[in-house]
């Protein structure tokens, strides 16, 4: 069967490897669509310090069910399915206080091991999910619950104000969330496009840093007060320590992306205002529920968020112009034969 393969930073090629068989206990797939996201660039880039090469990549699927078990009925032939792409151990202390999407030993797909980025995976059942959506709509699912888990960790609620620093692929999920739970929501970025897009998916205010001075709109739109939630989605040292500074008093701050660099702190802060300041790390069964819900009630722009559709045939090169221009992309996925 075919599959894309990185050799080694930046060379990627299409490449026989061997087929697929059924695993015991596990369900076959026909792989129909794989998204690409940031962390595939890196790799591809050779600045993902959890990947070895050479990696079959992707984690962002949706495919066919064509070969499954009696014990399982509701995972029939034929099904379309998306899929949880992380590990579990079931030991370590995440997942004994049964948060196993922080697993100690997790292998996401695609990361530490194989990913989806092939014409057909064996997968455990628990990890598959099925929805009343289009292809393209299911290779959404999976992107869109990091930033859905990451609202969940700050536990918003309708009467809080929440603000999102940065609108791509990641933070438009926390945008989505926020908004799915009716929180005002305030999008922060530098580029117009991701702005608007922020707005379909459920943002009522938005920030462009690049012509507003983010504390005094924050300022002006929370009446001085701050926002009662700040969501990090960028992974910078400047964005990293403004969202301490900017946040409410006893207020959320909830951090997705890694910083880069070190990050200096005005720790007074920390105490000052008593925050609760939360990592957020993939996403749980619940995150992935609820994505597929705002889903299959169209609230989200799903045309407007896909910038790319590609053939794993054209896929070599398209990582290639992708690293050469990112800005260029929104979301791309690939379609297999």
């Amino acid at each position: 069967m075919k599959a894309l393969v990185m050799r080694h930073p930046g060379e990627i090629s299409v490449e026989s490897v061997p087929d697929a068989t059924r695993a015991e206990n596990e369900i076959l797939l026909q792989v129909k669509m794989v998204g690409l996201c940031g962390s595939d660039l890196n790799s591809f880039r050779g600045k993902n310090p959890m990947v070895t090469f050479p990696r079959i990549p992707g984690h962002e699927v949706a495919a066919t069910i064509v070969e499954s078990s009696p014990s399982h009925p509701h995972l029939a032939i034929g099904t379309n399915v998306t899929l949880s792409p992380y590990s579990q151990c079931g030991k370590c202390p995440s997942c004994l206080r049964n948060r196993p999407n922080a697993c100690q030993f997790n292998e996401t797909l695609g990361v530490q091991r194989n990913g989806a980025l092939t014409q057909y995976l064996s997968i455990a059942p628990g990890k598959l999910y099925t929805a009343n959506l289009a292809l393209k709509e299911l290779c959404l699912v999976e992107p869109l619950t990091v930033g859905f888990h990451a609202v969940a960790r700050g536990q918003v609620t309708p009467e809080d104000t929440v603000a999102i620093i940065g609108c791509g692929g990641v933070g438009l999920g926390a945008v989505a969330a926020s908004g799915f739970r009716r929180a005002r929501t305030i999008a922060i970025d530098v580029d117009d496009a991701k702005l608007a897009i922020a707005t379909k998916s459920g943002a009522t205010d938005t920030i462009n840093t690049t012509r507003e001075n983010m504390h005094d709109k924050l300022h002006e739109l929370t009446d001085g007060r701050g926002p009662d939630v700040i969501i990090e989605a960028i992974g910078l040292p400047s964005t990293f320590s403004a969202a301490v500074e900017e946040v409410a008093f006893t207020g959320r701050v909830v951090y997705i992306g890694y910083a880069k660099e070190p990050v200096a702190y005005e720790t007074r802060l920390f105490v000052q205002k008593e925050l609760d300041i939360l990592g957020s790390r993939n996403a749980l069964p619940e995150d992935f529920r609820e994505v597929i819900r705002m889903l299959e009630e169209h609230r989200f722009p799903v045309k407007e968020a896909i910038s790319n559709i590609v053939s794993m045939n054209d896929a070599p090169g398209l990582f290639k112009a992708w690293s050469a221009n990112p800005a260029a992309y929104s979301k791309i996925m690939i379609e297999l034969d």
